[in-house]
């Protein structure tokens, strides 16, 4: 077996709940300015999100639940136009302070750079969305820490093809078995699968009935030591005694 080498992290839902009081917000912000009666509440998102990227949310949006609806313009602009403002709105709300990372997930990046592990970034959210979430909770330096940072449209279908971590591997000169991934959904699991890599899942309040088959192991958060996490799927007698993800837990994960 290989000896883990590489962390490639998933952004929304993974390093941050970013998806239900983050983009949700901005998107409602975007429709608004833009003279639109939309409302995504809650659980509309949640049906949204079966898609990858704001801007393909917007066109399923408007195929499935407005019928009749033609823009002034092309879909795909118009999407594009909206997402772009929405974009600004996030931004905003990450420069705020207002969406933390999730429990853990500090600790153990500071984990994995003391043991030498390299980092990378996998999502389908934009570039400029996840340099500013690590930006706001880690510190501009922590742009540095990131080895690659593969993210939007860099490769032209979203998770749950691949393409995005074969992307990431490709830049890195790493083959799948020197890494492990971290995802939070069914999209993100179907994507990091098919590139070769065992995958970690923490969930969400989305993400917690997907159907993660494939996943080494399915955890309710990374934990901490003073607050551990829960097995939702996985070998419970190997990896409770844990308690919460650490660079111990992730080698043995990765050799099991």
């Amino acid at each position: 077996m290989k000896k883990l080498e590489a962390l490639i992290f998933d952004v929304d839902g993974t390093l941050a709940d970013t998806e239900r009081d983050g983009h949700r917000l901005a998107f409602n912000q975007a429709f608004a300015e833009a003279g639109l009666d939309w409302d995504w509440t809650v659980d509309l998102y949640g049906e949204l999100l079966q898609v990858t990227g704001g801007k393909e949310r917007i066109r399923l949006f408007v195929e499935k639940f407005l019928e009749g609806f033609e823009p002034d313009e092309d879909i795909i602009e118009f999407a594009a136009r909206l997402h772009k403002r929405k974009t600004h709105f996030y931004l905003e709300l990450l420069q705020s302070g207002a969406i933390p990372l999730r429990p853990g997930v500090e600790r153990l990046i500071n984990e994995a750079r003391e043991a030498g592990l390299r980092l990378a970034i996998a999502t389908t959210t934009t570039p400029a969305n996840v340099t500013y979430l690590l930006s706001a909770t880690l510190g501009e330096e922590s742009l540095d820490w990131f080895e690659v940072i593969a993210a939007g449209d860099i490769v032209p279908a979203k998770k749950p093809a691949p393409d995005i971590y074969d992307w990431a591997l490709e830049q890195m000169d790493l083959r799948p078995q020197a890494c492990l991934a971290f995802e939070d959904s069914l999209n993100g699991v179907k994507s990091s699968l098919g590139a070769g890599l065992k995958t970690l899942i923490t969930v969400n309040g989305y993400t917690k009935d997907d159907d993660f088959s494939g996943a080494e192991l399915v955890l309710d958060q990374y934990g901490e030591p003073d607050k551990p996490f829960t097995i939702l799927e996985g070998d419970a007698n190997r990896y409770a005694d844990y308690g919460h993800v650490n660079v111990a837990m992730l080698k043995d994960l990765h050799g099991g």
